[in-house]
Formats: structure tokens, sequence, C-alpha cells
């Protein structure tokens, strides 16, 4: 990610930054990966080059981890902040209170 937060930029704008940085870091080690794999493909059963691709692929896969867990994070600020906004009115309250009462009344 590029630097922390800047003065001025509100939550939404930090947590859009973020996954931008995210889906391109993300999008890096994809290709690395990728290409990776093909010259293990190409170099065969050569035991200690396959070893090495190995360490290095595992190291990719732990950043496309780390960036999964980032997202997860990432979805729950923004889910608790929408549960923020969510929610009856008072007057939807009112409103099943009333139905409530009413169907134990009949």
């Amino acid at each position: 990610m590029s630097g922390g937060k800047r003065k001025g930029q509100t939550l939404e704008e930090f947590l859009d930054e973020a996954v931008t940085n995210i889906r391109a870091d993300r999008a890096i080690t994809s290709a690395l990966l990728t290409d990776l794999v093909q010259e293990m493909k190409v170099s065969g059963s050569s035991l200690s080059v396959n070893q090495q691709c190995g360490l290095i692929a595992s190291k990719y896969v732990e950043t496309l981890q780390r960036s999964n867990e980032q997202l997860v994070k990432i979805s729950a600020i923004l889910q608790k902040d929408s549960n923020k906004s969510a929610g009856l009115s008072q007057n939807e309250k009112d409103e099943i209170f009333d139905l409530i009462k009413n169907s134990e009344d009949e």
C-alpha cells in the first residue's frame, strides 16, 4: 500500500486505495507465479531448480493469502460501516410493533 492515510482522505477513499493496491499486487503476484510454474515445466525434473522454484512459489502463494486476508478485513470494515446506517426507523419499529400487537389480539 502506498503510504498511510493522507490528511483529508475519507475512510472510504482510503479503503478504495487499499483495494486498488491489493488488486495490483495480486495481479503482479499471479503473473509471477504463472511464469514460475512455466519455468518449472521447462526445467523438467531438475531437483535443485524445482526446489528453488518451489520456495519462491510458496512465497508468492503467501502473498496471495495475505491479500485475501486484507480484503476480508476491508470487507468487514465496510460491512460494519454500512450496518451503522442500516436499521429500522422509529416509524418502522412502531408499525412492526402494531402488526405484532394486532396479530396477538386476533
